[in-house]
């Protein structure tokens, strides 16, 4: 199969971890730890993507308790918004010319709206691996 064909749901993580808003922060950095991931989706309640949470998102934490001896909060305090989404029928190649226009590493992946998916840098390149 050409990879111009292959598309984001082939190689999204699906079902991915979430966290929402009021989630306390250093719960948050527990699941990026344990689940060996960098970054997690945002949801509010109705399951709508809010914003994203990355490593580099919580490193003002470590300094914070160093330098302030506080440590925690909610991820609204630390999460970033205004998140770029893809969906999942996009193709795996439109989604590597997204990843070179942007510093970003994931993008939520959307059908009808709602989040059905993660997709990192990792995954384009998988499905690079595979088709040849």
């Amino acid at each position: 199969m050409p990879l111009r064909k292959v598309r984001v749901r082939d190689y999204m993580a699906a079902n991915p971890i979430t966290v929402t808003p009021d989630t306390q922060i250093l719960e948050a950095v527990h699941l990026l730890i344990e689940h060996r991931i960098s970054g997690l989706p945002v949801v509010d309640l109705r399951g709508n993507v809010v914003g994203m949470l990355s490593e580099s998102d919580c490193l003002p934490i470590a300094i914070q308790a160093s330098y302030h001896g506080e440590l925690g909060g909610s991820v609204s305090e630390y999460m970033s918004h205004g998140v770029k989404t893809v969906d999942a029928d996009d193709s795996i190649v439109e989604l590597a010319e997204e990843f070179l226009e942007s510093k970003l590493r994931r993008f939520p992946v959307l059908e009808r709206q709602r989040l059905v998916g993660q997709i990192s840098r990792r995954d384009v390149l998988r499905a690079l691996e595979k088709i040849y």
